[in-house]
């Protein structure tokens, strides 16, 4: 069987609302973009990682540590937009859109992701185990509801207890796409639920582009404030110390 051509994006923009310059945040000594990157280029299956980005700084710090960088407008609405972009003109069976804010994130869990993407979906993402029923609740925490086989029925922020049993997982912002997709969602307009619910996944299922959902067991830690950086340095470390043991 031929071997899938997989390219990886991590989008990165400096202007983010809740935490400006993200992707530059220090933990535990280098840049937030670059625990991404490593993590990314530690996978087997990844023909080529890309930062896609509008800012100088940011690329300048990328090309430092060795990654290849694809300047790109600084309009695009989402980190989606970003990656289409940088991918027109990539020759790949999938684009992977790498979220720049999950410093946990390692290759074997991209190399397992990759495995089990089908051809019949013109998208995939991935979920992990709801930690608890009072997280249903918690809007940060993006939930999932999808079928035996993998397709995916919703996204939501919020989910009722007494409708929560469908609902038990949590959506991980990593998604791959087939790259005639990738083009045709971002010409489309944002769809009535990813208005509401702040979820850009939503404009593909509400325009009957079927969406594949694979279960993986994947620790992760997003960096969305401030606030997060220390959670992931103690992440991090813990890893470190269970690693080297």
């Amino acid at each position: 069987m031929k071997r899938p051509r997989v390219v990886a994006v991590i989008p990165a923009r400096h202007g983010s609302t809740r935490f400006p310059g993200k992707p530059l945040a220090q933990i535990l000594g280098k840049p937030l973009i670059q625990w991404v990157w490593e993590g990314a280029k530690e996978s087997k299956s990844l023909q080529k990682v890309l930062i896609a980005t509008d800012d100088p700084s940011i690329a300048q710090v990328a090309r430092s540590f060795g990654a290849d960088v694809v300047m790109t407008r600084a309009d695009h609405p989402s980190g989606t937009d970003r990656v289409a972009e940088a991918t027109v003109h990539e020759t790949a069976d999938w684009i992977l859109n790498l979220q720049g804010d999950e410093p946990l994130i390692r290759g074997s869990v991209l190399d397992e992701m990759i495995q089990g993407l089908r051809p019949d979906y013109g998208m995939g993402t991935i979920a992990t185990p709801l930690d608890k029923v009072s997280d249903l609740n918690t809007p940060d925490i993006v939930k999932v509801a999808f079928t035996p086989e993998g397709k995916a029925l919703g996204f939501r922020r919020q989910v009722a207890e007494s409708e929560g049993a469908k609902w038990m997982h949590q959506h991980v912002g990593l998604y791959a796409y087939q790259p005639a997709t990738l083009q045709k969602i971002v010409q489309l307009p944002p769809s009535e639920g990813e208005k509401r619910e702040r979820l850009e996944q939503l404009r593909a299922l509400e325009n009957g582009i079927a969406i594949q959902v694979l279960m993986l067991s994947f620790k992760f830690v997003g960096v969305d404030t401030p606030g997060d950086v220390t959670r992931a340095e103690r992440a991090l470390a813990d890893r470190a110390t269970t690693i080297s043991k």
